[in-house]
């Protein structure tokens, strides 16, 4: 069953995510290399949801990660302040031989993809080497905040993993804590007051009501030691 728009999330105001589409949801673990930083992504089964669901968004709901309206309770402040740009609008180059980086750093959830073996910024440097050329596009596909897009020099073209509409909810056992909401596969996200925010292939929405940057995460999670509980 679909949605007569599609995949989306709108963003109710001071209140939860109403997904409908019916966009499966699963848990997704950030999985640490040798050097104890994130390489990979575990995902796990799908939790069973409706065609439409409320996700909580104040970090305080007894029924993570669905909305049970204790943000009523609670007093939650939604106020959604992050960039409504598009992306390239705010992004910086990182011009390497073999491969160019765009980076916005406002968009960082803290997962950590791009300090694995060696930093992005510094890798792109180094992109004469196919193996870091490789390395350096992982890194970048694997961010779910789309903070990096890598881009094939030849071409102009992005590399991108290919998703399906869903929705992670991220954990980190490393840091202990759980992570925003990682949205995949271009589903529309839609502001409390029907701004249509431009839609990508990864992005990561707080959960933990903490953020300075709503709707999306910022890594708050890690200070506030948010954990879902499921």
């Amino acid at each position: 069953m679909s949605d007569e728009h599609g995949p989306r999330i709108k963003i109710l105001k001071d209140g939860p995510y109403a997904v409908s589409g019916d966009v499966p949801l699963m848990k997704t673990t950030i999985v640490p290399g040798p050097d104890g930083a994130p390489v990979e992504w575990a995902e796990g089964a799908p939790i069973p949801t409706q065609p439409r669901y409320t996700l909580c968004r104040c970090g305080r709901s007894g029924s993570k990660p669905f909305c049970d309206g204790s943000h009523i309770d609670a007093g939650f402040d939604g106020t959604e302040t992050a960039s409504r740009e598009p992306y390239l609008d705010q992004a910086v180059l990182l011009e390497g031989p073999g491969l160019n980086v765009t980076d916005v750093r406002g968009l960082c959830a803290e997962a950590r993809f791009c300090v694995a073996y060696d930093t992005v910024w510094r890798g792109v440097e180094h992109t004469d080497d196919p193996e870091v050329t490789e390395r350096v596009t992982r890194q970048a596909c694997l961010c779910p905040a789309g903070r990096y897009v890598a881009w094939d020099k030849g071409t102009g073209q992005p590399y991108e993993l290919e998703f399906e509409s869903s929705i992670g909810l991220v954990e980190d056992p490393q840091l202990g804590v759980s992570g925003g909401l990682w949205v995949r596969g271009a589903v529309s996200v839609e502001s409390s007051d029907g701004f249509v925010y431009e839609v990508a292939n990864r992005v990561t929405l707080c959960r933990c009501g903490e953020s300075k940057n709503k709707p999306l995460c910022d890594g708050s999670h890690c200070d506030s030691g948010f954990v879902d509980g499921l």
